[in-house]
């Protein structure tokens, strides 16, 4: 089975006032403009996941995400575009949506279960497919070293070296795969993660456990918003002013946090003139319309 998309996404540079008094370079790595639905670090983390179950003859690929999980779509879309059966266990009580919509129109079955059981999501599995020689189990986001094998590949697209990059953090499997990258090519760029979610200093061992050398990196926990999902008027201002400005669509889940905190600490010159900083748009935009009264 060919297991490919094209995935050398762009690189495009961004002119915000903030950038250029402190005489920065910032550029955004596209990582949005992969696939429509499986796209940014989707496809990344999915590519040897897949290239896997397909070595061990399993057609069916289970997982897990929220109702508005860009994770579930993804792989509802690469299910069906490389002739995969394809299940997901879906949080907390059934709800329709457009993301959901677009997982069924997949083909993707869906499973609702409780907050409870969805916390031991390998009983899940084992529950509902221990039986199933042909499932293939892959966890929540993708977190796996195949997953960060696949995010790693992103620094060889690099055209140049970087002083900093930025990235959002979820599970932690996207920055860690991007330092494993980083690693490998023997550069010294400082990489900073934005973990989108509240008391995110977990984070660093979920990070530390897929690393293949040891290397040190900045853990910004100051930029949730209140939480995984949450958002506030400033961030939604931002995210609004960002867009306009660059075109470049954004959203308040990942994307928008990361960008924020970029923005907020080359204004308070945290980064010496004449630097190039790289910013990760690891996709997600789907997020935008489960916060559309947000807006």
């Amino acid at each position: 089975m060919r297991l490919d998309l094209e995935i050398h996404s762009p690189l495009e540079e961004v002119n915000l006032p903030a950038f250029t008094k402190h005489g920065v370079r910032v550029f955004v790595k596209r990582d949005d403009l992969i696939h429509p639905l499986i796209s940014g670090n989707k496809w990344r983390k999915l590519k040897y996941l897949l290239k896997k179950a397909d070595a061990e003859s399993k057609q069916h690929l289970v997982t897990f995400g929220g109702a508005y999980s860009n994770h579930l779509l993804a792989t509802a879309a690469a299910a069906a575009k490389f002739g995969f059966k394809a299940t997901g266990f879906v949080r907390g009580e059934e709800v329709q949506n457009d993301t959901l919509l677009l997982c069924r129109l997949h083909g993707m079955q869906l499973i609702f279960t409780s907050r409870e059981s969805y916390r031991d999501k390998a009983a899940l599995f084992n529950n509902h497919f221990a039986g199933d020689t042909n499932a293939f189990f892959i966890d929540e986001g993708g977190a796996s070293p195949e997953a960060a094998l696949g995010c790693s590949e992103l620094v060889d697209e690099l055209p140049f070296a970087f002083d900093h990059v930025f990235c959002a953090c979820g599970t932690g499997t996207t920055a860690a795969g991007i330092i494993n990258g980083l690693n490998k090519h023997q550069l010294k760029t400082q990489f900073h993660a934005i973990p989108a979610l509240k008391n995110g200093n977990f984070l660093r061992n979920d990070i530390d456990k897929f690393l293949t050398h040891p290397h040190p990196f900045h853990l910004h926990n100051q930029y949730h918003f209140g939480g995984y999902a949450k958002t506030t008027p400033k961030l939604i201002g931002f995210i609004k002013t960002f867009t306009a400005a660059t075109g470049i669509l954004i959203e308040p889940v990942y994307t928008g946090k990361m960008l924020y905190a970029l923005v907020d600490m080359v204004k308070q010159g945290e980064f010496a003139s004449g630097s190039r900083i790289l910013a990760v748009h690891t996709g997600g935009i789907m997020g935008l319309f489960g916060m559309a009264n947000k807006f």
